[in-house]
């Protein structure tokens, strides 16, 4: 774990840009989308999968209509993975696009559900004070709708 997460450091470091804008030392805001990645096709192309997808989890499989066109989808947050350094206050800025609510929390940082709707921003504020991995989970949309925090060591 701490192998990678040295290894995460070094790529954010490297990825600096002396023209790029500067952030306040110790500050972060990153913005978070909920969104749902769907996609369709007709079944003369593709066949219908016999399998059943799990109840819940924001998984979503409609069978063909009259016209033989059958879609799946998900939820998910974009970006999926978030790294931030030990000490460092952060504020994620949660942006509901698909899915009329999803009801947010971070592991270690935020025990309680901060609700997030379509078309609205809403705040998740926490100091990362612990190196190491959390999740961020969508309890409507759990198991498919989870996240990374990563939280890099000084």
């Amino acid at each position: 774990l701490l192998a990678l997460l040295g290894l995460l450091a070094a790529a954010v470091a490297a990825c600096g840009s002396p023209s790029a804008p500067s952030i306040p030392a110790g500050k972060r805001v990153i913005t978070m989308t909920a969104v749902e990645p769907k996609g369709g096709v007709t079944v003369d192309k593709e066949p219908y999968p016999a399998g059943v997808l799990p109840q819940g989890g924001g998984y979503v499989k409609k069978a063909p209509d009259a016209a033989g066109r059958w879609e799946v989808s998900t939820y998910q947050f974009s970006p999926a993975t978030i790294v931030v350094k030990q000490g460092e206050r952060v504020t994620l800025e949660m942006i509901g696009i698909n899915g009329a609510k999803h009801s947010v929390h971070v592991d270690k940082y935020r025990p309680d559900h901060v609700l997030v709707k379509r078309g609205e921003i809403s705040r998740i504020q926490f100091t990362a004070d612990t190196p190491g991995l959390f999740k961020i989970h969508c309890k409507e949309h759990e198991p498919g709708m989870v996240g990374q925090l990563v939280v890099l060591p000084r």
